[in-house]
């Protein structure tokens, strides 16, 4: 099974070079997983966004800490390849993870430097312990660096792969943890690079210069793609790399 997990995909630039990519590539794998909680207008996800992801040829998409950026989240909440955090309380709208030709995503959020939530540690063990399946992928949305890699040592050997979204910045250490899970701190954005994490650089700057409140624009140029390719066979990956896809391969 080949499959590819993008990185927190930012407003309209974000979607529209994942377009491209998928145009071209689409056929090369079975499933296809993005972070979406960026996607609409840099925070959230709208019923459009959705349905022009779904169009594209996405099958699963995480959320994380901008869930309910939106209130058209709850008309897409439900939806069967959306998938929110599995450690919000059990009684809020959604699930937090869905199982796709045997392979089951989960999405869990951070608690370190964000607001209070249920244990992702816990959440996640509670669930493997019921499954009883190591086919699993983990899209983990955290702040803290320290954070991501403990629970990637947690899971090593548990799950095929845990991968950290949220900071937008693509790391370097992709690799193969000893007991055989796939690891990466942060996979990166999917949106413009010559920005502030995907906003445009100069209404960050004045923020951090003047602390008054400035309404974020979604930046526009030196669009990039980054995700992660695998194939799993057996609950064993056989392949796995980085993928970047940049504005000026169109």
């Amino acid at each position: 099974m080949k499959i590819l997990f993008i990185g927190d995909i930012v407003g309209r630039p974000g979607r529209e070079i994942l377009k491209e990519y998928l145009r071209r590539n689409r056929n090369f794998y079975d499933i296809v997983i993005v972070n979406g909680e960026n996607a609409s207008g840099g925070k959230g996800l709208t019923d459009k966004t959705l349905d022009e992801l779904l169009y594209m040829g996405v099958d699963v998409i995480t959320l994380g800490d901008h869930t309910w950026d939106r209130k058209e989240i709850l008309k897409v909440i439900e939806h069967p390849s959306v998938v929110r955090p599995l450690n919000f309380p059990e009684d809020v709208p959604g699930k937090g993870f869905v199982e796709i030709k045997g392979l089951y995503v989960v999405n869990l959020l951070g608690r370190v430097f964000m607001k209070p939530i249920d244990c992702p540690f816990r959440s996640i063990g509670k669930f493997l312990e019921k499954i009883n399946s190591k086919n699993v992928i983990v899209d983990f949305h955290a702040e803290a660096t320290s954070e991501k890699v403990a629970l990637g040592w947690y899971l090593d050997g548990r799950v095929v792969a845990c991968f950290g979204t949220h900071t937008h910045i693509p790391t370097r250490d992709l690799r193969i943890l000893p007991k055989g899970t796939c690891y990466i701190t942060d996979v990166g954005m999917t949106g413009s690079y010559d920005s502030c994490i995907g906003v445009k650089k100069e209404l960050i700057l004045k923020h951090f210069l003047t602390g008054m409140p400035v309404k974020f624009e979604i930046a526009e140029r030196d669009v990039r793609l980054y995700g992660v390719s695998l194939e799993v066979e057996n609950e064993e990956i056989k392949n796995f790399k980085m993928i970047e896809f940049q504005e000026s391969e169109i």
